[in-house]
Formats: C-alpha cells, structure tokens, sequence
C-alpha cells in the first residue's frame, strides 16, 4: 500500500497510511459520485416506466410518491459511509413504497456489506427480498415469468451483498497484512536494538582485555620513572641516567603503540567477525604468545611459558579460539601484575587434539592477605568467563593451595 498515493486508497486503508480520519479521499469521492449516479439512473428509468405494462395492482399513491421517494434514497447515499447500518434500514420501507429506490437499496447493501459484519448485511438482504417479494407472487408481466422475475431481483439484491463481502475481506485482509508488517517492523528495529547493545557490550570487553593490559604495563614504567625522578629530586637516590630514562620511554611508546594497534584489530573484529576481510589484520592467536610473554617481562614480571609443544600443535585452532586463549593469558598477566607485582607468573597450555586445550595462569596470593574470592573479582574474569562460554568451553578461577588460578578448558576444534 505504500507504493500507492494515499489519496487513491479507500479511507479505511490511507488511515493505515497517515489520512485524517473521517475525511473521504479521491477515490472515496469517485466511488460516492459514481454509485450516486447508478442509483440516479436506475431511479429515473423506474420512474418513467412505472407501473409495468400489464401490471393492475399498483395503487395511485404509490405511484405518486414513486419518484420522490426514489429522489429522497438516492440523496441518503450520500451519508452511506457514516450511518451504513441506519441507511440500509430505512431503504426497507422505502423498497415497499417505489419502485425508484431499488437501485439505492442495491448500493446501500453494498455499503453495509463492505463496512459491517456479513450477518448484518444478510438480515437486511433478506428483508428487501422479502419485501420485493410480493411482486413475484401478484405480478403477470407479459413475457416474463416468475421464476425469471425471482432470479433478476435475487441477482440486483444479492449481488452487492455477494460483492460488499468480497471487498470486505480484501480490506480486512489488508489491515491484516499492514499491521503485521508494522509488527514485523517494530521487532525488526528491537533486534536492531539488541543487536547494537550487544555489540556494544562486546566492544566493552575487547577494550578491556586490551587496554588492561597495556595500561597496566604503561602505569608499571610510569610509576618506576616518578618514583626515580621523585628520589632524585630527595637526593635519596642515584640520579636517572640518559640510557634508563630512554629505555622507559621507548617501552612506554611502543606499548601505546601497541595498544593503538590492538584497538584497531578490536574495531576489524566487530565489524567483520570471523568472515574477515582478508586484508584486514588478524586477532592475536597463540602465536602471539610469546610476545606477550616477553612484553610481561619487560614490565618486571617474571613469566615462565610451558607447553611450547602443545602451542605448535595447536596452531591449526580456529581463530576465535586462539584469539581466546591470548585473552586469557593477558588476563591473567594483567591480575597477577594487580595484585601480586614482582611474583612469578607460571603459564601453561596443555592438551591434545580431539580432546580440550587447557589453559592455566597461576601466580601466589598476596602474602598476609585474606585468599580473593572465587567471584566478584572484576570485570575483565566477567567478560573473560562469556567470551569462553560462547566458544564452547568453560572457565575457573580462583584460590587454591596459596595460588591463584585461572582455568581455561577449550574444545580442540580446527
């Protein structure tokens, strides 16, 4: 329907569209003014050739009041579309006095057929047949016999029931078909919606998993260049040397570069998932282990890597799997470097195919400190233990025997 103007819809259908109720449109005013005219010539030809040749049992009255009775109907159809049920009442005693307003009586029952429920429409179809049929019974018309005359008026009453039911399901299945669409519409703009939020919590994660991390290695050399230039400044230590101040900054330079580069692989992710483009760069997988390792390490943690064999094996995972368990590693690094700085950090990947790769990033717990809780322990585990879960596998955390491990079991899936 929206294709076509609104003007050139029935009322009922360009309301659906935005048309002010009550108001009739262009083909509103072409269907009254044409019906209107039917019934107008349909009203005159009666007049003039009313009674019947042959036909004695007209009386003088009737035949008097034909023609105005016939005008008054064809004007009432004018308010057809407001009172539909009203109009086809009062055109009943109006059928029994003239013969001029059968064909305002044809179009009022169009009317209420197209407008109102078929049983109403039926009723007063019956009553003008009921009413007509006297005609059937009295009438001798020369050359014409009863049951010609019982089917012509059968036809002139019960075609427009026949025809007002017909565009009466057509509309309603219209309605139909529009509201489902409005429908279809508006929970196609809520999975939008979903799809968006979602896609923004995700976002969240990635950002996390990457600027944690990074931070956390930025805020470590940072904070050693304050407290050197700060003991300095006291005279309570050596002052910094050229070749330490440019050992800092260079590893804070690369690591916001890093970061810059991480982000950017964050974005091509969610914008192309796993059917990436193959220009665009790939997430960090278990080859980039290492480096990770070694970036850690420059930091001041003291990281040992085991299960080299089981990462070579382990090469042929499906992307989004070793792009989790670089996740985990870097969450794990990034926690022990939180809570327990300067500890030794022991990671291992364990595994075979067809069976479950394993993950572990272990490190001690505070000495002195109450053991952190199994939940609760931040955001980063949060998002960590959903990205896991979506790939298939399932994620432990927490302390154990003064250690605090991170466990990652993931289907060995190539």
């Amino acid at each position: 329907m929206t294709n076509v103007p609104r003007r050139l819809l029935p009322a009922e259908l360009a309301v659906l569209e935005g048309w002010s109720p009550g108001r009739r449109t262009v083909r509103d005013w072409a269907a009254d003014t044409a019906l209107f005219a039917l019934a107008v010539l349909v009203a005159v030809e009666q007049a003039r050739e009313f009674p019947p040749p042959g036909v004695d049992f007209i009386a003088g009255w009737q035949i008097a009041v034909n023609p105005w009775v016939g005008a008054a109907a064809c004007l009432a159809l004018w308010w057809r579309r407001r009172f539909p049920v009203a109009l086809a009442v009062g055109m009943v005693p109006a059928l029994a006095l003239s013969a001029s307003a059968i064909g305002a009586v044809a179009v009022s029952l169009l009317t209420l057929a197209a407008h109102r429920p078929w049983p109403r429409a039926a009723v007063m179809t019956g009553l003008c047949l009921l009413t007509v049929g006297y005609y059937t019974v009295y009438s001798d018309v020369p050359g014409e016999s009863r049951p010609v005359i019982a089917a012509m008026l059968l036809l002139v009453f019960g075609g427009p029931f026949c025809l007002g039911m017909v565009v009466r399901a057509r509309r309603l299945l219209l309605i139909s078909l529009h509201r489902d669409a409005e429908v279809t519409e508006r929970r196609h703009r809520l999975r939008l919606d979903e799809a968006r939020r979602d896609e923004r919590e995700r976002l969240a994660r990635e950002m996390h998993d990457v600027l944690a991390h990074r931070i956390s290695l930025l805020s470590v050399h940072a904070g050693a260049l304050a407290y050197r230039t700060s003991q300095a400044k006291a005279r309570t230590g050596p002052p910094l040397q050229a070749d330490e101040v440019d050992e800092a900054v260079t590893v804070i330079l690369g690591n916001a570069r890093l970061a810059l580069d991480e982000l950017r692989e964050v974005l091509s992710i969610l914008r192309v998932g796993e059917g990436a483009d193959p220009g665009s760069p790939a997430p960090p997988g278990l080859s980039d282990l290492p480096r990770l390792i070694d970036e850690a390490g420059a930091a001041g943690q003291r990281v040992r890597l085991a299960g080299g064999e089981t990462i070579e094996r382990a090469a042929a995972l499906r992307p989004h799997l070793q792009h989790t368990v670089y996740r985990t590693v870097q969450e794990g690094l990034t926690n022990a470097r939180k809570h327990t700085p300067g500890a030794r950090v022991t990671v291992s990947v364990d595994g075979e195919p067809g069976d479950r790769l394993v993950v572990t990033v272990e490190n001690p717990l505070p000495a002195g400190s109450p053991p952190r809780p199994a939940s609760g322990t931040g955001n980063g585990l949060a998002g960590l233990a959903e990205r896991v879960t979506l790939g298939g596998g399932s994620l432990d955390h927490g302390p154990k025997d003064g250690l605090f491990r991170l466990v990652a079991r993931l289907p060995w899936q190539t």
